[in-house]
């Protein structure tokens, strides 16, 4: 396999350069090696993710280098991929974690029927947060996470808790659902 080994040379300070480049390469999924060392799949679309953020750090007046290599000394591709998949499940633990916390809660407002809309809309609020997150699993994901069916379960079913609870509070409060309303 090809990679790309990205290297930032940015100043000490500010601060805020480094911690943009740590959340660009983990939104990207890269994995880090060492302090500012960084290793992605070499093909287009990582590429890209490299040359954009090439240019931010020249823009703010640093720099960074990027060798596109067959191996890393000291690792195999397996290992590489291994520490990604690793990393990937490890996101979709915490992902699964959070999607079980909505559903208790879910659980716990309907069994003491606290049908409102307030705790409608954190809900609400809670599973837009979720679903972003998992659009972010997902493009993060290039080498598929063992969890990552079981992540989509979860976030399967924290939707349906959630249809059945907003159902629930539409009728406590004799607002019709859009279905009721199309018939």
């Amino acid at each position: 396999m090809k990679w790309m080994i990205f290297l930032a040379q940015i100043p000490s300070s500010p601060s805020t350069l480094r911690v943009m480049v740590w959340r660009r390469m983990r939104d990207a999924g890269a994995l880090g090696l060492q302090n500012g060392v960084w290793v992605l799949p070499d093909n287009d679309e990582y590429a890209q993710v490299a040359d954009e953020l090439r240019r931010y750090l020249e823009e703010h007046e640093a720099s960074c280098l990027v060798f596109r290599v067959d191996a890393v000394e000291g690792m195999t591709d397996e290992d590489i991929l291994e520490r990604l998949r690793a990393e990937r499940d490890e996101e979709y633990r915490e992902f699964i974690e959070r999607c079980d916390v909505l559903l208790e809660d879910l659980e716990t407002e309907s069994a003491q029927e606290r049908f409102n809309f307030a705790e409608l809309e954190e809900a609400e609020a809670d599973l837009k947060k979720l679903d972003a997150w998992w659009e972010k699993c997902v493009r993060r994901d290039f080498v598929g996470g063992s969890l990552k069916s079981k992540a989509l379960q979860k976030l399967q079913a924290s939707h349906e808790a959630f249809e059945i609870f907003s159902t629930s509070v539409y009728e406590r409060h004799a607002v019709a659902t859009e279905t009721e309303q199309s018939t």
